[in-house]
C-alpha cells in the first residue's frame, strides 16, 4: 500500500494559481527551447538535429522549471515527485505495459484500412535512412515525454487539487484537442479523436499517479504511426522513416493527411482501450493511489467489573506444593556406591558408619 501523504494542504485558489503559473512557464519554455535548438543546429550546420535538440531542451526546462516553481511556492517537492516520475520497483513494467497497449491500439486503429486495401507502403531501406529513423525515434521519445509532462504532470496535479479529477481530465483533454486544431490538415473528427486520446492518457496517470505508463503508451502510438507504418502523425509527415505509406479511400476511414488520429474507427478503439487500461492497472491503482487503511474510532479496552476484581482479590491463593528430593535406600549393584550411601545416611542421623 502507498504511504500516507505528508504533504501540506493548500487552498484551491493557491493550487489554481500554481496551475496558471505552470501554463505560462510551458509557453516560455517552448520559446526558449526552440531558440536554443535553432542556434546550436545552425552553428553546427546540422539542421537535422534541430527538432531533437528542441525537444530535449523543452523536457529539461519543464522538469526543472516545474520543480523550481513548486519549491518557491511551497518549499516542498523535488524534480521526480513534482513531475510524477517516481522511482519505484514497477517503473519499467509500467512503461512496457503502456507501450504494449499503445502498439495494440495503433494496430487495431489501422486494421480497417488494411482490410479495405487503403494502405500502400513504400520501403526505403538505405543505410542512411536507418540512422534518420533512429534519430526520429529519439525525437518522438522526447516529444511524447514533453507532452506528458506538460498535460499530465505538474499542471494536471495542480488542477486536480484545485477542482477534481473529472474536471481536470475534461478540461486538459479539451485544451489538448484545441491545440491540435492548429496542426496541418486538422478536422473536426481529429479534434474528437485527440480529445479521447487525452482522456486515455489522463486515465493512465490517475490509475498510477505517475507518467511512466502514459509515456510508454504515447511513445508506442506515435512511433508505430510515424516510423513503423510511415503514416502522417497528427498532420505531420516530417519524421524520417524506413516506410512511407500513402492512403486511399474516405477520410473518415483513413484520417486522410492527418493520419489515424483523424479516423472515425479510432474513436471506438480508444473507448475500448479505456476499459483495457482500467483492467491492466488495477494492481497499480491499489498500490499507488489508494490511501492506506488506518484504524480509527474509540479504543475497545474495557476494564473488568469492580465486583469481579474484588472477588479475585479476596480469593485465597492456591497452596504451594514443594517436592523434595529423596535419598535412595535400595542397594546398588556397585560396592563403592553402597559404601557412599551408608556414609551419607549415617551423617544424616548424626552417626558414623563405625558406631
Amino acid at each position: 500500500m502507498s504511504e500516507p501523504s505528508s504533504k501540506p494542504t493548500f487552498p484551491r485558489t493557491f493550487q489554481f494559481a500554481l496551475f496558471l503559473s505552470g501554463a505560462l512557464w510551458i509557453i516560455a519554455a517552448g520559446g526558449l527551447a526552440a531558440h536554443a535548438a535553432q542556434g546550436i543546429a545552425d552553428r553546427l550546420n546540422l539542421a537535422v538535429l534541430d527538432e531533437t535538440l528542441q525537444q530535449a531542451f523543452f523536457v529539461f526546462l519543464l522538469l526543472w522549471g516545474f520543480a523550481t516553481l513548486r519549491w518557491i511556492a511551497t518549499r516542498t517537492g523535488d524534480v521526480r515527485s513534482t513531475n510524477a516520475l517516481p522511482k519505484r520497483p514497477t517503473t519499467l513494467e509500467e512503461w512496457q505495459r503502456g507501450a504494449a497497449l499503445g502498439w495494440a491500439m495503433l494496430l487495431a486503429a489501422i486494421l480497417p484500412m488494411m482490410l479495405s486495401g487503403a494502405l500502400h507502403p513504400e520501403f526505403a531501406l538505405a543505410p542512411h535512412n536507418w540512422g534518420l529513423a533512429l534519430l526520429s525515434l529519439a525525437t518522438i521519445a522526447l516529444s511524447t515525454l514533453a507532452l506528458e509532462l506538460a498535460f499530465r504532470g505538474f499542471l494536471f496535479a495542480r488542477l486536480i487539487d484545485a477542482t477534481s479529477p473529472v474536471i481536470a481530465t475534461i478540461f486538459l483533454s479539451l485544451l489538448y484537442a484545441t491545440i491540435s486544431t492548429y496542426r496541418p490538415n486538422a478536422t473536426p473528427l481529429s479534434f474528437l479523436v485527440t480529445f479521447f486520446l487525452g482522456v486515455v492518457f489522463s486515465i493512465a496517470y490517475l490509475q498510477t499517479h505517475a507518467l511512466w505508463l502514459g509515456w510508454g503508451l504515447h511513445f508506442a502510438w506515435n512511433a508505430a504511426t510515424a516510423i513503423l507504418f510511415g503514416l502522417p502523425l497528427a498532420g505531420y509527415a516530417t519524421y524520417n522513416s524506413l516506410v512511407s505509406t500513402s492512403v486511399t479511400g474516405p477520410d473518415w476511414l483513413t484520417g486522410g493527411l492527418y493520419g489515424p488520429e483523424g479516423a472515425a474507427p479510432t474513436i471506438l478503439i480508444l473507448l475500448a482501450a479505456m476499459l483495457v487500461l482500467f483492467r491492466i492497472t488495477r494492481n497499480y491503482a491499489w498500490e499507488y493511489t489508494h490511501p492506506p487503511i488506518v484504524s480509527a474510532g474509540h479504543p475497545m479496552d474495557i476494564a473488568p467489573p469492580a465486583a469481579h476484581t474484588a472477588m479475585e482479590s479476596a480469593a485465597a491463593p492456591a497452596p504451594l506444593v514443594q517436592i523434595l528430593s529423596t535419598t535412595p535406600t535400595a542397594s546398588s549393584t556397585l560396592p563403592v556406591i553402597d559404601e557412599h550411601l551408608r556414609r551419607e545416611t549415617g551423617r544424616d542421623i548424626g552417626t558414623t558408619p563405625n558406631d
